[in-house]
């Protein structure tokens, strides 16, 4: 076990302190969900029972209770291999080895631990409580194939950057945060292009349209509001899951429509506008631009402060390493951020739900009536069990979108 010193005991109050704010969190959502999520909504009236609604109430506890249990676990032995010395001893036995392949393997065995041990987590979550809830379609062999798969993208892009990482913060002086930074914005860019046409397709069948009628309209709604869509798709979500989502992506020549094949079928045509409606909206509003922006701002900071404590021995002394390799400290930057960007979440979320409800007051505008949004939030919020009643304390935490109530009331209050 390392030794503790002041900076190391107030790294762990800071980590211990976000994680109970967490359970609490959780803990309250479950106990407001049993107090107040028992009756049938007004808007709801009609759209689901009791007996539905009681279904909802137990997959919502059903996935807050695994997910506390997962989170508990994690983060538990997480400190405990902080502590343990096992990732001094790896620095050290790294030594003699070139700092860029040292840096990998560095960064391997730390992502290849957190892999196996999601692993019966991951499964549990697919083959029992979404299996239970009759959500889950995929098979064993899907299950080891996606994860083949997520493992090889990782691999891939993660070599990639941080490779770039290191070899800017060695040869590009003491400005290599602005370098580093202009990569990563780079690769940012590069993923809005990569994942729809190239990464998506590993997992998901994506094929043009069928619905001749559907792909005209959806077509004329973009043309109206000045978007020129070259290709709607749509894509074989079934084949895993049951839950129904559809979604804009990429850039450029690379920016498709997304329909999962489970909206298609559960899903009249203008709800679907009505849908891709609000994600026009995202488009005409800038929304993207304006999350680049902040993301940009974030990551600028974020690695300014990195090339402050990188030469900051302290910080590496504290946590038990004898040598300050820039791998090391890069980690460091990581772990000590994630328990205050807990703390900070919810102004980002505040932002993700504001312009959510912008998307949904321009869908509103655009088709003139709020009843297919509405309607498509009810049956989308019906077909995914989603939780109706959710703490306001979770929501400012974990909603990027309103709830889904407050959304179907805030639109039904403004139709004309």
């Amino acid at each position: 076990m390392i030794p503790l010193n002041t900076y190391l005991i107030a790294y762990i109050c800071i980590y211990l302190a976000s994680f109970t704010l967490y359970i609490a969190i959780e803990r309250i959502n479950v106990n407001y969900l049993k107090k107040y999520g028992q009756k049938v909504p007004v808007a709801f009236e009609g759209m689901i029972d009791e007996k539905e609604l009681q279904k909802i109430s137990r997959y919502t506890t059903d996935n807050i209770r695994f997910k506390l249990f997962q989170t508990s676990i994690s983060k538990i032995i997480f400190l405990y291999i902080l502590l343990s010395g096992i990732l001094p001893w790896l620095a050290e036995f790294l030594t003699r080895t070139n700092f860029l392949i040292a840096g990998l393997i560095f960064f391997a065995v730390i992502g290849l631990a957190e892999v196996l041990m999601g692993l019966p987590f991951d499964y549990y979550h697919s083959f029992v409580i979404e299996d239970r809830y009759g959500f889950n379609t995929k098979t064993l062999k899907i299950w080891f194939a996606d994860l083949a798969k997520s493992m090889l993208v990782v691999i891939i892009l993660g070599t990639f950057l941080l490779s770039a990482f290191l070899l800017m913060v060695k040869y590009t002086g003491q400005n290599w945060w602005i370098w580093t930074w202009a990569v990563f914005l780079l690769f940012q860019l590069i993923m809005t292009i990569l994942y729809p046409t190239v990464i998506a397709p590993l997992f998901n069948k994506f094929t043009p349209l069928e619905n001749s009628e559907l792909k005209d309209g959806i077509k004329r709604l973009a043309k109206e509001e000045g978007l020129n869509i070259e290709e709607i798709y749509q894509m074989d979500a079934t084949k895993r899951t049951r839950h129904t989502n559809a979604y804009f992506s990429g850039m450029g020549k690379a920016k498709r429509i997304v329909l999962f094949d489970s909206l298609i079928r559960s899903h009249g045509q203008d709800e679907i506008l009505a849908i891709l409606a609000h994600e026009i909206g995202h488009l005409q509003k800038n929304h993207i631009k304006k999350q680049l922006v902040v993301v940009s701002v974030v990551s600028l900071f974020l690695f300014f402060l990195a090339s402050k404590l990188l030469t900051w021995d302290v910080m590496y002394n504290s946590f038990g390493f004898s040598n300050m390799p820039y791998y090391v400290g890069l980690f460091l930057v990581g772990i000590l951020w994630e328990p205050v960007n807990f703390f900070i979440s919810p102004v980002g979320m505040a932002i993700s739900r504001k312009y959510e409800r912008e998307a949904d007051i321009y869908s509103l505008g655009i088709l003139k009536t709020s009843k297919p949004l509405s309607t498509a939030l009810k049956k989308m919020a019906k077909e995914n069990l989603s939780n109706l009643k959710p703490h306001p304390l979770y929501v400012c935490f974990n909603y990027s979108h309103p709830p889904l109530l407050e959304r179907i009331e805030y639109l039904e209050a403004r139709e004309p």
